[in-house]
């Protein structure tokens, strides 16, 4: 039995994410002028740069999802996230989709906090909307559909992330598989781990929810845990 969930009839949080993005990509322009956003005191007090993080502004590793370099970089994410947030919004319900967002962001962050180059400085919503792919995908393949599409989508961007310099190709993998793995706790773990006898609503909306809650610790501490054991060089902007 799927769980239960407060079920959407307008895709409101995604107009609502794609609004805070575009507001604070708005007022990185007034700081900085439409040329630079990247300069504004607002992209550099949020940006993520794994000696910043190391120094104990662990928000970065969420704020970064927030923050974008140009109009053409927030152009496209914000196109993607309103294609793909609109459907996923309304099949996953407000707040499982808000948390499957948080977690794939998170996610995404970690992974660039464990493998990517020390001077990367990163930014941007890809990796959550990378996970939003990832999601799409699990609950295509829960509804017995061909997944060729989304497969295709996903290869696609994946090649375009490993083609185009100054891609943060990690957090795009990171923000997928944390994205998967949050909307396969939703609608495969209830099913995996409750008796039949036990499959009602509230019992599988329980198993999800621990399960999301155990994803968005995991993803933290591993960015957050990243930033404790780095040793690396200390970067000067």
């Amino acid at each position: 039995m799927a769980p239960t969930r407060a079920v959407a009839t307008q895709p409101y949080a995604t107009y609502a994410l794609i609004a805070v993005n575009l507001l604070v990509f708005a007022l990185c322009v007034l700081q900085a002028g439409v040329g630079d956003p990247g300069a504004a005191s607002i992209f550099s007090a949020g940006d993520l740069l794994k000696s910043d993080v190391a120094a104990g502004e662990y928000w970065r590793l969420l704020t970064a999802g927030f923050l974008h370099f140009s109009v053409m970089h927030v152009a496209v994410n914000m196109l993607s996230l309103y294609i793909l947030g609109r459907d996923l919004e309304l099949s996953l319900g407000v707040a499982r989709y808000l948390a499957v967002y948080v977690i794939a962001l998170l996610g995404g962050s970690a992974a660039v906090m464990l493998f990517e180059d020390d001077r990367a400085l990163t930014a941007g919503a890809s990796g959550a909307i990378y996970g939003l792919m990832g999601a799409m995908l699990v609950i295509i393949l829960k509804a017995r559909v061909s997944p060729v599409p989304v497969l295709l989508i996903i290869g696609f961007n994946v090649v375009l992330s490993f083609s185009l310099p100054g891609i943060s190709v990690l957090g795009h993998l990171g923000g997928l598989a944390f994205g998967a793995a949050a909307t396969a706790a939703i609608v495969y773990l209830p099913e995996a781990v409750l008796p039949s006898g036990r499959r009602d609503a509230r019992s599988a909306s329980l198993v999800g929810w621990v399960a999301l809650a155990a994803l968005l610790v995991l993803a933290l501490g591993l960015g957050v845990g990243a930033g404790i054991a780095y040793d690396g060089l200390t970067y000067i902007r």
